[in-house]
């Protein structure tokens, strides 16, 4: 019979008021928790994290995009047909969306904290 709970092993860590300071100040600036900000650092020895602004063109980019592919998905639907015109135009969506995300990862300014 499998386990119902994962097994986890517990310790607790004395931090003086400065450290702790330090460790919320770094858990906030990656708007992490503290408990998952320091398991992080303990299993993987750093955190990077960005600025979330920095996303939101490419958010916008895709809302746009998602929006044209399920327009023509609905026609597509509605009149059991695809045109050749809607393919074009879902190919240049997907890859305007793949320049998109690279452009996004190749610029994107991650901090290690």
């Amino acid at each position: 019979m499998a386990r119902k709970y994962k097994q986890v092993h517990r310790k607790e860590i004395d931090f003086s008021l400065e450290d702790w300071a330090e460790v919320e100040r770094r858990a906030a600036a990656c708007h992490m928790k503290t408990g998952t900000y320091l398991r992080r650092i303990a299993v993987t020895g750093n955190v990077m994290c960005m600025n979330m602004k920095e996303l939101a063109p490419l958010i916008n980019g895709m809302r746009i995009i998602n929006n044209n592919i399920n327009q023509i998905a609905r026609k597509a639907n509605e009149t059991n047909n695809i045109y050749a015109e809607d393919l074009r135009r879902i190919k240049q969506d997907h890859e305007e969306l793949c320049h998109m995300v690279t452009r996004f990862i190749t610029s994107a300014h991650w901090e290690k904290v």
